[in-house]
């Protein structure tokens, strides 16, 4: 699969000095090497009201997005029912990677079930419907190294299909 994005310089405001130049920048397999070795992603959702709702959740990353479950009654389940629109980032503030776009539902299958089980010692079971499964492919995304920010800020705008 391995969905290419293009790599260019964060739209920050100026006092943050991001470089206009591309030395320094992260590559994408970077970024995705830190995405599956996650033990943990932050997923953010707003509510009907514009609330914002961060939790953390285990997840995989699989086939290009970051892919967890929640209960559909969980505020997050709830949220990603009614706006798909979601925030991953990482728990790492020293090794930064952040994921904008839509949240679609994906059907659990073994593949998942099987990277999930590798992961984290627990297996989810395909056939239990409780859980729902998205996947978040990102539109954007932004990664860069606390110790050489702002040098290695970087953003990843994907191509959109459809």
């Amino acid at each position: 699969m391995g969905r290419d994005p293009t790599a260019d310089r964060p739209r920050f405001a100026p006092g943050y000095g991001i470089p206009m130049d591309t030395e320094g920048m992260l590559g994408w397999d970077w970024a995705t090497a830190r995405l599956a070795e996650s033990r943990n992603y932050w997923i953010v959702t707003s509510g009907a009201d514009g609330d914002p709702h961060s939790m953390p959740v285990w997840g995989v990353w699989h086939d290009d997005g970051v892919a967890f479950s929640t209960s559909p009654k969980s505020r997050k389940g709830r949220n990603l029912a009614r706006d798909p629109r979601v925030v991953v980032h990482l728990e790492s503030g020293d090794e930064v990677v952040i994921l904008e776009g839509d949240a679609e539902r994906v059907v659990l299958d073994d593949v998942i079930a099987d990277a999930y089980g590798a992961k984290y010692d627990y297996r989810p079971d395909v056939a239990d419907a409780e859980g729902l499964w998205y996947t978040l492919r990102p539109r954007i995304a932004y990664a860069w190294l606390e110790r050489d920010y702002p040098k290695t800020a970087t953003r990843f705008t994907f191509e959109q299909s459809g």
